[in-house]
């Protein structure tokens, strides 16, 4: 049989905000899989997050780059196995170099591949874990491309994230920032309820749905309940949906039509550490 380690329900627990015992026993029964020990949580009516955050701790800096047009972008991280060389002058150098050039290219490998200073960018993490003393590797890669795109990178460089707009209007650039540092602070899982998957959808319905039959609801009205769950649900979850972190009183898609009637958000991507 599974057995939790002290790391993993802590862990669980900062994620969910669950009792340390009700961790220890979703650990147990969901055989050590994080995700799954969540919804059993979530089914015994614990108040968890729905959406999954970033787990797994690593070091490092996550940097945002955007082209001089603003219609090109990537985010990487450059990982490290301590806080003391992620948050060095030289290493934070390194990761802003790499990500202005990370934006030239489509995909990781083609960026690992390609020329900085005379050696491709994989021999030089290689040539830096040696110089270092410490594991240096491209731990994540996001491109983005759109007709307008803002960045924002979290003080401490441990979140960063790029937004597409649908065109570059007066009032832009600052929009498509603020709606990055939306991204970086709420973790959408998607842009709207189009993009959510349906694995996810499913899962979702699963879960409410175990939770309202255990709560005694007449099962000719469950249907009615579980689409405002779902409505509820995207709007929590869904970038345009939520609620405007700036001015929680109107949504992000409200704020950006605010800035101009015809702006609309095309996209955005997220990459964060620990």
């Amino acid at each position: 049989m599974y057995t939790p380690v002290a790391a993993d329900v802590a862990k669980l627990r900062n994620t969910t905000g669950a009792g340390m015992m009700d961790c220890k026993k979703a650990l147990v029964e969901a055989e050590g899989d994080f995700d799954k020990a969540i919804d059993i949580l979530r089914k015994k009516g614990q108040k968890v997050a729905a959406n999954r955050a970033d787990r797994e701790s690593t070091e490092g800096a996550v940097i945002a780059k955007v082209n001089a047009d603003f219609t090109q972008g990537a985010v990487i991280s450059l990982n490290c196995e301590t806080d003391f060389v992620g948050k060095n002058e030289s290493f934070i150098a390194l990761a802003n170099e790499l990500a202005e050039q990370a934006v030239a290219y489509s995909t990781l490998e083609e960026f690992l591949a390609s020329d900085f200073n005379g050696q491709s960018v994989a021999d030089k993490l290689t040539e830096q874990t040696g110089v270092i003393g410490e594991k240096i590797e491209i731990g994540a890669f996001e491109k983005i491309e759109g007709p307008f795109l803002g960045a924002y990178i979290h003080a401490g460089n441990k979140i960063a994230a790029i937004t597409s707009l649908s065109a570059n209007v007066e009032g832009a650039t600052e929009a498509a920032k603020s709606v990055s540092m939306q991204v970086a602070a709420m973790n959408p899982i998607a842009l709207d309820e189009t993009k959510v998957s349906q694995d996810t959808i499913e899962r979702e319905l699963e879960i409410e749905k175990e939770i309202l039959i255990k709560e005694g609801k007449p099962e000719n009205i469950i249907e009615n309940i579980l689409k405002g769950k779902m409505q509820r649900f995207y709007k929590d979850n869904t970038l345009v949906h939520q609620a405007f972190i700036k001015d929680g009183s109107q949504s992000v898609e409200a704020y950006v039509k605010s800035v101009n009637a015809d702006l609309k958000v095309l996209g955005f991507v997220r990459i964060a550490l620990g």
